[in-house]
């Protein structure tokens, strides 16, 4: 197996592009991708294209073909293969392409994901994510996410130290982060107040514990290692990509306040990079509900169960933090495009790693990024080093 590191990435901006089309968001992400590469379309081996639901989005299948075709590599017959996880589509697109460059398969390749969720109705968008659960035994019942994270945060503050403005707090940072971040939905401050006082969605989560839809595209390049320099002169290594798998119905967990899959590709991303929690620099967690990051911080290991609110209210997590969490916003205040985001991560973390990070930067060599699908069916975790 090769060592495989990024040489380029690229993003759109986060938010309702009303006048842009789902193919045109992947077309200028993969173009900012390339140019900030050095890379012309004719030197790729393959595209893998993370996407949850561009079926029932934009009525459009088949998009591995639509990406290669608008992004002008169908006439080189460059392969183009679509990946889906739910929300982590991005993060399992990118795990494809670092298999394909690790093993030798393939050299020159892009990891990119799209989704384009407002061009139908929040209730219509809401039932689409919805089937990234349980159709027949959470779905068909009545569970969105909403509800099912309700669920995990109701038995988490039930058995573990967190109070509610601790919870507010994760929404609070992560707006300060987004608000420093260009490509973020929201650039706004909130308080704690803003937060309590917003409408309630399924208690105790109100509006501002939720992750926005969103429309948005992120793209990344990744070669061997052994030829990275041929293209750039700060280079991104990939120092583990590791996964796992759970139930995909939350009552059937072991423990629902816990994701083990979380617990055991964390586990697995740090044997593979010889590394331990001490290393790592900063993190991107899977924030869709302020509680997610919460059990996030916990389950990959940076502290005890029941700790992560106070290090969230201590101000651990914050940018001059510890251990900084989300330094893009994350999926609150950044967005959520669910196919994007898990590539959104390997963007922020490689942005940071190569001190290009603006008024957001953090002192770090080492960044993890942790992808979630659905309430943790599907988990893709990342350690990437400058």
């Amino acid at each position: 197996m090769r060592d495989v590191a990024v040489i380029g990435v690229g993003c759109t901006e986060f938010g309702e592009h009303w006048g842009t089309s789902f193919r045109d968001l992947f077309v200028k992400a993969g173009a900012l991708a390339l140019e900030d590469a050095g890379v012309t379309g004719e030197r790729l081996d393959a595209l893998y294209v993370g996407n949850m639901s561009a079926g029932r989005f934009v009525e459009q299948e088949h998009i591995g073909a639509l990406i290669a075709d608008y992004a002008g590599l169908a006439t080189n017959n460059t392969p183009s293969t679509r990946v889906e996880a739910a929300c982590a589509s991005g993060g399992l697109a990118f795990r494809q392409a670092v298999i394909a460059v690790a093993s030798g398969m393939e050299d020159v390749v892009v990891a990119a994901g799209v989704e384009k969720m407002t061009d139908v109705g929040t209730g219509a968008s809401v039932d689409m994510l919805a089937s990234a659960a349980d159709r027949e035994w959470e779905g068909f019942a009545g569970a969105t996410f909403p509800g099912l994270y309700a669920m995990i945060a109701n038995d988490y503050m039930h058995r573990y130290p967190l109070t509610r403005e601790q919870l507010a707090l994760v929404a609070v940072k992560n707006h300060e982060n987004g608000a420093k971040n260009p490509i973020a939905q929201f650039r706004n401050r909130i308080t704690v107040d803003t937060v309590l006082n917003s409408s309630l969605v399924a208690d105790p989560l109100r509006l501002f514990d939720c992750s926005p839809i969103t429309d948005g595209a992120a793209a990344v390049v990744v070669v061997p290692l052994e030829r990275a320099r041929e293209f750039t002169d700060s280079p991104v290594r990939v120092l583990a990509s590791a996964q796992a798998s759970d139930t995909i119905a939350l009552h059937d967990r072991r423990d629902i306040s816990t994701l083990d899959a979380s617990v055991a590709a964390g586990k697995r991303a740090f044997t593979q990079a010889g590394l331990t929690h001490k290393d790592i620099d900063m993190l991107e967690v899977h924030d869709c509900f302020t509680i997610a990051e919460i059990c996030a911080i916990e389950d990959l290991g940076f502290c005890k169960k029941g700790e992560a609110g106070r290090l969230t209210a201590d101000g651990a997590t914050a940018l001059g933090g510890e251990i900084p969490v989300n330094t893009s916003g994350g999926l609150k205040a950044c967005g959520h495009p669910v196919g994007a985001t898990g590539i959104k991560q390997i963007y922020e973390i490689v942005s940071q790693l190569r001190g290009e990070a603006g008024a957001r930067q953090v002192d770090a060599e080492i960044g993890m990024a942790h992808n979630v699908g659905g309430t943790g069916a599907t988990v893709v975790v990342h350690i990437l080093g400058a």
